[in-house]
């Protein structure tokens, strides 16, 4: 496998550590311009312009990007309530003939104008077709029964006490660094980056809190020449430092720290021109870089009726909230769902020691929050209001741990405090 290989969908938990006195734990990210996160923004952005056309929608998407080529295939279908199926098949080749514009678009938001891979000239292919009559059965609601999970599976959600956002601080500053480097590289301030880039942060823990940035690895896709001169990994660092250093706190990056910029040298060619790029490849930092467990289902190009998903997003929401409220400081949650099946198989939370009352309790009072509709499917699509176009902003940086800002990201707020405190 190589360099963009799968990333494991059940990462090492971390709470088993939280027993030692000192650890140290890394957590990696990739920027917008990562051929996954390619492929991921525009299989939001097929998610986006259904919704956008049909709240309703049912969409399963997968992109592949590779040098200047685009291939789109998955299932589709707009699902407008009253319609019929005439109607819906027409709405629906109305949408995918309407997807090419906008995922040029999205490319070119990217910044991608290179030889290898340009938004106006990459080639675009789209197999889209209709969702399975079999899938739909069991997932569309009707007099006898409620709508169904999309699939089923296991879907964690976990928040912690270590950074504002209540996310783990080697995943939040992974994320930080890029998202930086990306504003400077938009700008013009700093025009030697090209879109593709990673980053890496490991830290040194005390008692459970990061006390020290032991090494720091960002490799970055840059032009050939910085002014005057040849690119190089010592002038690549020059120039980011400044940047990077900007998103620790201080005093935690110290003369001790490692650097590592491009440390195989130069990176020209990058982005999908120099590795194909896939949808769902990046799922450890979509999440929580390693810290929590993964059910090992992927977000981009998914309507919200796939609980892998509405329910991890709704799991996100449980465990922040729980951890806001002062319950704990530091909650892991589990929910499982059977294809066609309302109702979710199970609940789990886990504050790892950390809780001020009982795990159990907790497990009891979400239950009767009724807001929460019962974690149906349609439970969680309507507290969330996740039947919105809101997705391709989540296809870099991260599901979790950004900021709410009107109808994006509703999983971070943490207006359910009041609720848990008063069911406890």
């Amino acid at each position: 496998m190589g360099p963009r290989g799968y990333a494991a969908a059940c990462p090492i938990h971390r709470s088993h550590l939280l027993s030692r006195s000192s650890y140290i734990f890394t957590s990696e990210s990739v920027s917008e311009g990562h051929p996954d996160k390619v492929a991921d923004r525009i299989s939001d952005t097929v998610v986006d312009a259904f919704l956008a056309a049909e709240p309703e929608a049912r969409v399963a998407c997968e992109t592949l990007v590779t040098t200047n080529r685009i291939v789109l295939a998955g299932e589709v279908r707009a699902a407008k309530p009253g319609a019929s199926k005439d109607e819906n098949k027409k709405l629906t080749k109305e949408i995918v003939g309407s997807l090419e514009p906008k995922v040029r678009a999205a490319i070119k938001d990217i910044g991608y104008e290179q030889k290898g891979f340009h938004w106006q000239k990459a080639k675009y292919a789209c197999y889209l077709h209709a969702q399975s009559a079999h899938i739909a059965q069991g997932v569309d609601s009707s007099e006898k029964k409620d709508e169904g999970a999309g699939d089923q599976g296991i879907m964690f959600g976990y928040a912690c006490d270590e950074t504002p956002a209540l996310m783990p601080a080697t995943l939040q500053y992974s994320h930080e660094i890029l998202r930086r480097l990306a504003e400077v590289r938009h700008s013009g301030e700093c025009s030697v980056l090209e879109p593709d880039a990673k980053s890496q942060v490991t830290l040194l823990y005390q008692d459970g809190r990061p006390v020290e940035v032991l090494q720091i690895v960002v490799s970055t896709q840059h032009k050939k020449r910085i002014g005057l001169h040849t690119a190089s990994p010592k002038r690549i660092k020059d120039v980011i430092r400044p940047y990077v250093e900007s998103v620790f706190p201080a005093g935690l990056i110290t003369k001790k720290t490692k650097w590592h910029v491009n440390p195989t040298g130069k990176f020209e060619i990058g982005g999908p021109d120099g590795d194909a790029g896939l949808t769902g490849r990046k799922i450890i930092v979509d999440t929580y870089g390693g810290a929590s467990p993964h059910g090992g289902g992927a977000f981009s190009g998914k309507d919200p009726t796939k609980v892998d998903r509405s329910a991890a997003y709704i799991t996100r929401y449980l465990a922040k909230n729980i951890v806001a409220a002062g319950l704990a400081k530091r909650c892991t949650i589990q929910l499982a769902y059977a294809i066609g099946v309302s109702k979710p198989l199970s609940l789990y939370v886990d504050t790892h020691g950390t809780g001020t009352v009982d795990d159990a309790k907790i497990e009891e009072a979400i239950g009767k929050i009724a807001k929460l509709g019962g974690l149906t499917p349609r439970g969680i699509r309507t507290h969330l209001g996740l039947n919105k176009p809101i997705y391709q902003k989540t296809a870099a940086y991260g599901h979790f741990g950004r900021k709410p800002d009107g109808d994006f990201f509703p999983w971070e707020k943490t207006d359910l405090v009041d609720d848990l405190k008063a069911a406890l």
